[in-house]
This record gives C-alpha cells, structure tokens and sequence, in this order.
C-alpha cells in the first residue's frame, strides 16, 4: 500500500504541492504542508516539490481475518423505482457463488421512495435487503451515496461486494474500494470463489491480449465491477424468500456540498445492448458507406446494427453502437458478424449470444472459434445475397 510522507527538514514551506493536489488533500498547517485524509498516493505532489521533500513509501498492510468477513453484498440499482438489470444479474452470480458454503447473499439499496423494490428483491434469492429510503437519495450523489453503501459494509462485512458496471456503479466503486483501502477489479467476465473465501476476477488486460486473473488476498472486503448481459438473472420466486432491514442515512448524507439544480432527459438513443437480434460490421468493410447494408440486413431482420473498433476508432460510429470492452457487451438471440476478426476484447463482450454467425473470408480468424455458424466467404457476396433473399420471402408473404 503506497503513502505519502512530507520530509519536514527538507521542505521549504513553497505551498507548491497543496495547489498541485487534485483531492483537495494537502493543506498548510505552521508553515508545512499536512497531508489530510483524502489522499490517494496520486504523486502529483511529488512531482511538484523542487526540494524533494515528498517521497511515497511503499508499505504492505496488515493481513485481514478473513474469518471475520463473510457473505456476498450486491449494490442493487435502481431508477424512478426500476431495478436496472444488472442487479438480478449480480444477484443471480452471487447466488451462484455462495452454493456449497455459508456464505449469504444480501443486497443495499438507495433511493427516494423504494420499498416497493426492495421487496421486489426479496424474491430473487436474497437473505436480507438493506434499504435506505430518503428524499435526500432521490438523485445520485456520489459521496452521499458512498456514505451510505460504506455504512451498509461496515455493519454487514461481506467478504466480497459486487458492483453493475454502470455509469453509476462506475463512480461508486472506486471510491468505496479506496474508503476500505482495498482492491477492486473493473469490467469483470467471471467470478469464482475459492475456498479460503478469495475471489477469483477474470477480466481482460494488455488491451485485451490476455485474460488476467486477479484476486485479493490480504483485504476485505473484495470488489469487483461487472458489465450488464454479462451474468444470468435468477428466476423469480413466487414467495419472497429475504427480508428488508431499514436503516437509518448516515450523517455524511446531510452533509454533502451536493445540490440537485434540475434534471434534463437524454434523448432516447439505439441500445445494442437490448437487442435481441444484431448484425454487426468489422474491419473487413472498405468503406464507410458499406455500413448501409449492415445496416439494412439488422432492419429486414427487425435487429439493430452494432460495429467492432476499429470502425469507432476511423469515426464510423459512435461508441454507443460499439461492442468490446470500451463499447458495449451484448448477448442477444441472435448475432450476425460480417468481417470481424473477432479479437478477444470482442469475443468477451458477445460470446454468450444464443445464436453466432460469423462471415469471414479468412479461414482461421479468431471469430470462428465463438461461432456457431461460421461462413467463410466475402462478405461482399454473401451479405447482398442474404438482403436479396429477406427482401424475396418478405414481398412473397405480402403477396
């Protein structure tokens, strides 16, 4: 674990830190800097000091007992009193990884006007739902709701705490890992859970050469960030089989600097991410215009059309359409590729789609190791003949 020490015989009292510091966690104190709680060891002070009076030392903390941190916390999110469901999904993966051990699952919930969510999650398996009912969370703050989540830790102490990869859940994440002074593994692809309670991340790293596996073994709790349509959801159980535990907003929440000014709607944009058919285009289309017959197979096929990176990345489409790890994952019915290579960053985000068919008039592209349905062909060839064909069936149905 990295800390910042101030060497007090070697500074010069400049103050060139403290307007360095990006947390606000450096202040002047007799003339010296003092270093406030709110540090993170980015270092940019020490990049400031001319004197050389701040170093960083890297120190390994105590061992954690691991016996006192037990059962599996699921953040559940919800907006304008709708799960997102990336929560039952999570859900569903910590039930998963609690079978065969005494571990519980249980989940914390915020928000204004909740209970009708909470109990919803009482019939997805759950043992207890930690809700915290306010006004005062009708909107995301990120430190009222950090406060929160963090009050819920400190009483549960679940080993591991799984967090939707979400907009929100993204903001919320790091700064509860970095509260517990503890890891967390972002964008995660599978979980495992190993009998000493240490929980395996698998996730892609090197730009998604390689699937690293991550674990943290000296802290607690564990967390971990994974992507929506990446787990199964739980069936719903008819009886509800957890109960709601009530509890009262910590004293940080009143007093966050956080106002709610007003709230204005993004307009409603394509979710690849929803869909259930997909017809995708890759690097192997030569221009920008080729992507209109991607675009028209998806429609004849009532989907929608999504893209690799490299067709982002030459300012094709947007991102919202792009799936990979810096894109969206997917795991629609059906999936129809055209020129993906289909690297593993791609693999990752679709490889759990029902039906995979891959065009590729290379042989040994990587994509045809996920497909279903491999054609090896050009999709200059075989893409117009599937339009012609649709184009056929659906004017012989009118007629």
């Amino acid at each position: 674990m990295a800390q910042i020490v101030i060497v007090s015989r070697k500074c010069t009292g400049c103050g060139d830190c403290v307007k360095r510091c990006s947390f606000d966690a450096l202040h002047m104190e007799g003339g010296q800097p003092r270093i406030d709680a709110g540090c993170v060891a980015c270092g940019a002070c020490i990049r400031a000091c001319a004197a050389q009076a701040i170093i960083r030392l890297e120190t390994k903390g105590k061992q954690v007992d691991k016996t006192k941190w037990t059962g599996l916390l699921v953040y559940a999110e919800q907006h304008g009193g709708k799960l997102h469901p990336v929560s039952l999904e999570l859900i569903g993966k910590a039930i998963s990884l609690s079978q065969g051990t005494s571990h519980v699952v249980k989940t914390v919930l915020l928000g204004d006007d909740i209970d009708a969510c909470a109990q919803e999650l009482c019939h997805y398996g759950v043992h207890e739902v930690y809700a915290y009912d306010s006004p005062a969370l009708s909107f995301f703050r990120a430190d009222a709701f950090a406060a929160c989540v963090e009050d819920a830790i400190r009483q549960m102490k679940p080993s591991v705490v799984l967090v939707g990869a979400t907009t929100q859940g993204r903001s919320l994440a790091p700064r509860l890992a970095t509260r517990f002074h503890t890891g967390l593994t972002a964008d995660c692809t599978s979980l495992s859970l190993r009998e000493n309670s240490d929980l395996v991340q698998i996730r892609p790293a090197f730009g998604g050469n390689i699937m690293a596996q991550i674990i943290t073994p000296d802290t607690r709790p564990q967390f971990a960030t994974v992507r929506y349509k990446v787990m199964d959801a739980p069936a719903r159980s008819v009886q509800a089989t957890g109960a709601v535990v009530r509890r009262t907003l910590p004293k940080a929440v009143a007093l966050s600097p956080i106002t709610h000014v007003s709230t204005t709607p993004l307009p409603k944009a394509a979710n690849i991410s929803e869909a259930d058919i997909l017809v995708v285009g890759g690097r192997g289309l030569q221009k920008e215009s080729d992507l209109k017959m991607v675009e028209e197979l998806a429609s004849l096929l009532g989907g929608e059309w999504a893209a690799s990176r490299p067709l982002v990345e030459k300012g094709w489409c947007t991102n919202q359409r792009q799936i990979g790890l810096s894109g969206r994952t997917v795991r629609p019915k059906l999936i129809i590729t055209c020129g993906v290579s289909g690297a593993i960053q791609f693999a990752a985000s679709m490889n759990q789609s029902e039906h995979i068919i891959a065009i590729n008039k290379d042989p040994e592209a990587p994509i045809f190791k996920v497909a279903h349905i491999g054609i090896v062909g050009d999709l200059y060839e075989i893409v117009p003949g599937l339009i012609a064909k649709l184009k056929a069936h659906k004017e012989a149905d009118a007629g």
